[in-house]
């Protein structure tokens, strides 16, 4: 049973950065992909970035890209996303994800099975 488990999330002012962490655990990760999603209140969840998990490849959305960095520790089976810089319109419940990598689109919601219960990003004006 895979279980993944976020934290890491908090109340930030502008500017300022986070670390988000998750932890994952149930099987060994060869050949997936760990992705972070993130949705705001009324909004649909939306990609931020993955890593595959073998290679360390990685891809963001254009919103987060040049701000935040995904990576993982294998030692520690742990995927991790340093947010800087940060900006109001970040604010939501970030989720951590994964899904086994055999193509198709991993910055889309539905080809992911497993997620975590999340944890909230608040970046103040």
């Amino acid at each position: 049973q895979v279980q993944l488990v976020e934290s890491g999330g908090g109340l930030v002012q502008a500017g300022g950065s986070l670390r988000l962490s998750c932890a994952a655990s149930g099987r060994t990760f060869d050949r997936y992909v760990m992705a972070w999603f993130r949705q705001a209140p009324g909004e649909e969840r939306e990609f931020v970035a993955f890593i595959t998990w073998t290679g360390g490849s990685t891809y963001y959305a254009d919103s987060v890209k040049g701000r935040f960095t995904i990576s993982r520790d294998k030692a520690k089976n742990t995927v991790y996303l340093q947010m800087n810089t940060l900006k109001p319109e970040d604010t939501a419940v970030y989720y951590c994800a994964t899904r086994f990598n055999i193509g198709g689109n991993n910055d889309t919601p539905q080809q992911y099975v497993y997620w975590g219960q999340g944890t909230q990003v608040t970046v103040s004006s």
